[in-house]
Formats: structure tokens, sequence, C-alpha cells
């Protein structure tokens, strides 16, 4: 008998950030960040709203100068009117230290701090500026992520890695030893972070690649050789249908293995797209692979020459629609409501059976095909719908679902 595999996760210590539970077998958290300008307090609050009104559980804003360091309490201030508990993230590179220093309020409204080890400083800087950062996190008592990317390495650490591998007898590929640059940099700034005085469940780790299979080997690295708390995701995964495949496909298979503690889809929108759309993305790989629920899940099949196309992907796409319409109703009146399965299909060879696996689903007739339109409820069939009103009528016994089992089962 074939049985699913068991995602075992891997025990990393917990951290808060803020309200927010990372590690320690906490959900996976979902996290995006602002394109906005900093600055523009109206923007970055009304762009921070959407984030987390689309589920993103933390947002990460860039604090690049001092306008941004301002801007940041101000933004803190409004979200709490408005009602909006999302932690907030400065995201720094330069000149962190300094802006960290000048600006104790910002310092405190944030509720992690972000430090690439690549862009802290150089030379004899580098590790003045990353203590003055860590000792700000101490002062403040917040958790810091040490995130390394591929675009950004410590140049000192990658030229004296590689000039070691050229004396090498049998020198390793440049990929390689790449590769090991980001983990290292990654492990020695944390080592460094626990040395100054911050604790490993304050520390969360990321090494970030903008391609894939340096991303998996570079996780495994760090999953096999460190304590901390990972934040996983390409660097830059790109637009469109490129960027969600590659994303999806990197993190997805870390996450199969127990490897990732929270996570973000850094997708380039097209022109008028929504931002919020890495966020979704984000969900829709943890519900894939049964990590967490977010929604319930709308199976439809893609249609073929057996399949009246029209009407059964209007239905489908009607019953999508109407779910992000109930869904804050739902999700405060009905807990639960998000493992809802439902199932809209467009012909008899696959219909009656995905129907029948969906905890309520129709199967709509294809061409040639009865003017009938069974359906299924708790795999039993239990409705024969005709008519024009059928995508009315299943919605409405979709609604009398949803409040009879989910509304039932909690009181």
């Amino acid at each position: 008998m074939l049985t699913l595999p068991t995602i075992c996760r891997r025990e990393a210590p917990v951290v808060c950030v803020g309200p927010v539970t990372i590690g320690g077998g906490a959900p996976i958290v979902v996290q995006s960040m602002t394109d906005t300008d900093t600055g523009d307090v109206e923007a970055s609050v009304a762009q921070v709203r959407a984030l987390a009104t689309a589920g993103s559980e933390l947002v990460r804003l860039t604090v690049a100068d001092d306008a941004h360091a301002r801007a940041i309490p101000k933004i803190r201030e409004a979200l709490d009117a408005a009602g909006v508990e999302v932690p907030l993230i400065g995201c720094f590179h330069y000149n962190g230290h300094a802006l960290l220093k000048r600006h104790p309020a910002m310092a405190q409204a944030l509720a992690k701090y972000r430090i690439n080890p690549g862009n802290v400083g150089f030379g004899d800087s580098r590790d003045v500026r990353f203590a003055q950062m860590v000792e700000a996190a101490l002062e403040h008592g917040k958790p810091v992520r040490i995130g390394v990317n591929w675009g950004s390495l410590d140049q000192d650490l990658a030229a004296t890695m590689m000039d070691e591998n050229a004396r090498q007898e049998s020198p390793a590929p440049a990929g390689d030893v790449m590769r090991e640059v980001l983990v290292r940099s990654a492990l020695d700034s944390a080592r460094r972070a626990e040395d100054l005085g911050l604790p490993a469940d304050r520390i969360i780790l990321s090494a970030k690649s903008s391609r894939v299979l340096d991303l998996i080997a570079i996780y495994r690295a760090l999953a096999a050789r460190s304590p901390y708390a990972l934040h996983i995701g390409l660097t830059e995964a790109g637009m469109g249908l490129r960027g969600i495949v590659a994303s999806a496909l990197g993190a997805g298979i870390l996450l199969h293995e127990g490897i990732g503690d929270t996570i973000r889809m850094s997708l380039t929108p097209r022109p008028g797209q929504a931002r919020t759309d890495e966020v979704r993305a984000c969900q829709e790989v943890l519900q894939s692979l049964s990590l967490r629920h977010f929604t319930p899940q709308v199976t439809a099949c893609p249609g073929c020459g057996r399949t009246t196309s029209a009407f059964f992907r209007e239905l489908a796409q009607r019953i999508e629609d109407h779910i992000t319409a109930k869904m804050p109703e739902w999700r405060a009146a009905y807990p639960g409501v998000e493992g809802l399965h439902i199932a809209v299909m467009g012909c008899i060879v696959n219909g009656p059976g995905e129907s029948r696996h969906a905890d309520i689903g129709i199967s709509l007739p294809g061409t040639g095909e009865d003017p009938a339109a069974p359906v299924f409820i708790d795999g039993q069939r239990a409705h024969i719908l005709r008519g024009p009103d059928i995508a009315e009528r299943f919605v409405a016994l979709v609604e009398a679902y949803v409040r009879q089992r989910y509304g039932d089962q909690n009181g």
C-alpha cells in the first residue's frame, strides 16, 4: 500500500518577531516586502495593509536614509491605529549601524532587523559596524535576520576562499566554492552575533541565490550545519510564470525536506500587477504541501474537446471569486473552513471521481452528455442539478455545506 510521505520539520530555536513565532515547529511564516518609497508614509501604510490583508505575516521595508528612518514610527503608528498588527522588518544596507543609532524610535518600532554581512562595511569597518547593529538589537530587544545574498557577497571572504581553493592539488569547481562562501558568511556572522551576546533564539539565517539548484544546495548545508531558524526563497525570482515556477520549485523541495521556517517569493511584478501576488504564491506552495491551509481548495479540470469549456470555467471562476469574497466572514465564523475542498469538473471522464474525493463537488455535463450535473457531498451523490440556474444553486449548496459542517462542529 502506498502512503503519503511525511514531512519531518527540522527543529530550530523559537524566534519571536513581535506576536509572530518562527521556528520551534511553529507554522511556516509568510512574509513579503514593500516596494514603495518608505518615506512616503501614506503609500507605505496602504501597501503594508494590502500585504497583511492578503496574508503576509511579516512585512519588510527598506530603511535607506534618515527620511526612511523617521517614517518608520509614523508607519507603525498609523498601522496600529487601523488595527493592523503585522510586524515590520527593517532592511538595512551600508548605513544601518548609523541609522539605528541616530533614530532610536525607528529601532524600537521595528520588530526585526535585516543585516546583510556583505553590505555592512568594507575592510576594517565591517566588524565594527556589524557589532554596532547587533548592539542595537540587544539594546532594543529585537531579533535579526542575517541575510547573505549571491549578488552582495563578502568579497574579502570570497577572495580568500577562492585563493585557498586554487592552491589545492585538486581545486573544486568555482561554483562549489561560491556556494560555500554564502554558507560560511552566514554561519560566521551568526556565530559572531552570538559572541556579541545575541542568543540563537534571536537569530534567523538566509543565504539566497537566484538559481534553484544553488538555493537547494546552500540551504541543505545551512540546515545540516547550524541550529538557526531559516528564511528561504530565491533572492530574485523573476517575473510572471518564470518567477513563480522557480520559487515554488526551490522552496517546495526544501520545505518537503523539512527545511525552512519562514518563506518569501521575491517576484518581479508586471506593470500594474498586484504586489500581493507574492503572498498568495507562498500560501499556495504551503497549502499544496499540506503544511498550512489558508483558503478552500478548488479543483478544476483544464478542459478538452469533451467539455463545454465556457460554462464549467465560468463556474470554477465564480466559485473562486465567491470564496475570496466570503473568506473574511467565513474565517471568523467557521474555524477550519480553510481546509475545505471543492471540485468543479467539466465532463464525465474524471468529473464524478474527482467530485467524490472532494468535500463537495459538481460534475458538469460535457459535450453530448445528459444535461444534468450530479453534486457529490462527502463522497456521496446528493443532488442532480438541471436547468439554467446550475451555478446559483451550486453556490447555495456550498454555502449550506460550510454552515452545516464548520458551523456545527464549532458550536
